[in-house]
């Protein structure tokens, strides 16, 4: 009989069930652990089934380990949930619009919320078969379930069984930040772990952090029908951000219905009669909101203190697995990848930096580095925000002098049949050339457009070449295109339009 614990997942329905038959079965017995492996991986999310599949696939003897669920946050509690949901929000925001398109509802449309959820399961539960545990096995994978604790510098244990590695990858992710609000623990709250567990719509919900998590989910559940009140403690949401993409996300929030507070403090925290009261002060004056439920969408917390990395000799911070630029830890036989260890905390992040931890940990030969990615991301609002490279004070603060080319929106005809114009395409270049060293993308879609900018980046082309590239017509990424074209208009000066002038002149002569 196994003697790891499969975790409980609510509802407790097919759906649930058909997600934990693949990413955590209840029945799994873990193999005999082999004399060696070539490779240990420990966490089974995005970073760690990459470099797992990939090692296994060059024929290396691996094992896996995972203490939850296959998948990781990105399957169960993170991407895939939540754009699910957003889907069902998008539609609700399609429809309240409906009239400037000139369609007309009969009735006001309905929500139901138990369906949205249960949708949101369904398209979980169908993705869980390409993480499964079976799967994985199937490609030679030794798959262990249990918690893993570092022995030794090459040696592990889980559900009782000693592994020795020769190399060995920290993949454990991270998870939701407890914030320090008195009274927060006793009045109880959601975290993107248990928020996909409801079934029942909440009548009025707090969300403590504007940053894209919060911002995402207010956006949702106000679209859906619940009241959402968002609490921050900057001055503007989506602080990171660019700040005009931030305003016009915000100016989209304010539409849908989304009350934010902005530059708050929250003081404490609450519970009566089934009804959760947040205290805050804001410009020197205590307020305070009631709600039903509270959302925690602030900061991430590595899991790093259950693996006793000092057994293994590895450093470690609060931020998490400390790592050269080759990632690999202060243990040369272990690397980290992924949330564990990494500031960009983002799915793709953690496939990109697998894939270089394979290279680094297995082969010998020049060590990749994580410094040479470029890395795009996107905030799944509406509209969408996606940037790659530097902000402008980004570059400022770095000594890099700069050009900004900008279109807005409201110029793509495209953009105009959709009614969809607020945003742009802004693009920074080094001064006085075309080298692209960053940009932001405002619009609809703009998690699906940045990917041109991002190839561009990566191969050193510049906004030359993206003007000599065709865009399909109408379209909005045509826009990165127009962005070229005001590049093009600074290279025509006063002395080169002085040449052309006496070219023509000559020619008519």
């Amino acid at each position: 009989m196994p003697s790891h614990t499969p975790p409980v997942l609510h509802p407790a329905d097919e759906l649930n069930a058909q997600l934990l038959a693949n990413g955590h079965p209840p029945e799994w017995v873990n193999p005999t652990a082999a004399d060696g492996y070539n490779l240990v991986v420990i966490g089974g999310g995005s970073a760690g089934l990459v470099a797992a599949v990939g090692a296994a696939g060059m024929g290396a003897r691996v094992a896996l380990i995972e203490r939850d669920i296959l998948g990781g946050d990105c399957l169960n509690t993170g991407c895939v949930p939540s754009k699910t949901l957003i889907r069902s929000a998008r539609v609700m925001g399609e429809m309240a619009r409906a009239e400037r398109y000139g369609i007309h509802l009969d009735s006001p449309p309905r929500v139901d919320f138990a369906a949205v959820m249960r949708r949101v399961r369904r398209v979980r539960a169908h993705l869980s078969k390409h993480d499964s545990a079976q799967r994985f096995t199937d490609l030679g994978i030794d798959v262990f379930f249990g918690a893993a604790q570092f022995t030794g510098p090459n040696y592990l244990e889980v559900d009782g069984q000693k592994l020795r590695f020769t190399k060995a990858i920290i993949a454990t992710g991270s998870r939701a930040a407890k914030l320090p609000i008195e009274g927060l623990a006793e009045a109880g709250y959601l975290t993107n772990e248990t928020v996909f567990q409801l079934t029942e719509q909440p009548r009025r919900l707090a969300i403590i952090g504007a940053g894209p998590i919060g911002c995402e989910l207010a956006q949702t559940f106000q679209r859906l029908g619940t009241q959402v009140t968002l609490l921050e403690v900057a001055p503007q949401i989506l602080i990171r951000e660019d700040k005009d993409a931030a305003q016009i996300v915000a100016d989209s929030l304010a539409k849908d219905g989304v009350a934010m507070l902005l530059d708050v403090k929250i003081q404490k925290v609450r519970a009566v009669s089934g009804v959760k009261c947040l205290l805050y002060e804001q410009n020197g004056e205590v307020h305070e909101v009631e709600v039903d439920e509270i959302l925690l969408g602030a900061g991430r917390t590595p899991n790093v203190d259950s693996l006793n990395l000092e057994a293994a000799g590895v450093e470690y911070t609060r931020k998490g697995v400390v790592v050269d630029d080759t990632l690999q830890t202060t243990n040369s036989d272990m690397y980290a990848a992924g949330d564990v260890a990494l500031k960009y905390q983002f799915t793709h992040t953690a496939d990109a930096s697998a894939r270089i931890v394979l290279q680094n940990a297995l082969f010998p030969g020049p060590k990749k580095k994580f410094s040479d990615l470029v890395i795009p991301w996107a905030t799944f609002t509406d509209p969408e925000i996606a940037h790659v490279g530097l902000y402008a004070h980004e570059a400022e603060g770095k000594g890099i002098e700069i050009d900004t080319y900008c279109v807005q929106l409201d110029e793509s005809d495209r953009a105009l049949a959709d009614g969809e114009i607020e945003g742009f395409v802004k693009v920074h270049t080094q001064k006085g050339g075309d080298k692209i060293v960053g940009a932001t993308i405002v619009a609809p879609h703009a998690g699906e457009i940045i990917s041109e900018l991002t190839l561009a980046m990566t191969h050193n082309l510049g906004l030359k070449a993206i003007v000599d590239t065709i865009h399909p017509y109408p379209t909005v990424a045509g826009s990165i295109r127009r962005v070229g074209d005001l590049y093009n208009r600074t290279r025509l000066t006063p002395t080169v339009g002085k040449l052309f002038s006496a070219w023509f002149n000559w020619r008519r002569a």
